[in-house]
């Protein structure tokens, strides 16, 4: 079995990599706290925690949202399958470091390019997932890109039905991902913090 060493460490190494994405979040509130503790566990189980087939196994699986902000702005996506206004972003693929999946999914949802490599995640969240396809749990890492809203934007549209920047007091919360709420939350929080993260922007 030692011509498997090499793709065992790999994953080894993704895996070891995924866990200090999560480890390095500082939890919003006591839920926060409870998800990242719930997914470091998961991943220290060894189970896969990339989505392998589609549209839903293994039922519990890892996703990079990232919402394009603009000062107090966020731009949401309406996602034909979730029916529901939701951040871009989608499944990390096995091999995949979570930061890449940003990168990738930008240009393929929305036909944009970064600067730069992401910055840490913002926060981190686990849902239930019910849309016209299979429920499962998703496991999401929240990322900030900066842009301007003023950008042209060549979105999916196979995958959604329309792009839309919203004021965070006017977010369509009744009908998003549960969490969305609480992350513009803490983006607010952050925005306002004298400890200015770094950001990561969309040329434009």
């Amino acid at each position: 079995m030692a011509h498997n060493k090499p793709l065992l460490q790999a994953h080894t190494g993704m895996r070891s990599a995924i866990r200090e994405e999560v480890a390095s979040i500082e939890p919003f509130d006591a839920l926060e706290r409870a998800h990242c503790e719930d997914a470091l566990a998961w991943i220290d189980s060894g189970v896969e925690l990339c989505r392998t087939q589609k549209p839903a196994t293994p039922p519990k699986h890892l996703i990079s949202y990232f919402a394009l902000v603009d000062h107090d702005y966020v731009l949401l996506v309406d996602h034909k399958n979730a029916r529901l206004w939701l951040p871009s972003g989608g499944h990390v693929e096995p091999g995949e470091h979570p930061r890449a999946t940003v990168a990738r999914e930008l240009q393929e949802e929305l036909g944009l390019s970064l600067s730069d490599a992401p910055e840490a995640p913002l926060m981190l969240t686990i849902s239930e997932t019910v849309g016209i396809t299979a429920g499962h749990t998703d496991v999401s890492l929240w990322y900030v890109i900066h842009a301007d809203r003023r950008l042209a934007l060549e979105f999916d549209r196979e995958e959604f039905h329309s792009v839309r920047w919203f004021h965070f007091n006017e977010a369509p919360l009744p009908r998003s991902d549960p969490h969305l709420g609480r992350f513009l939350g803490k983006l607010a929080l952050v925005s306002r913090s004298p400890r200015v993260r770094a950001t990561t922007r969309v040329p434009g």
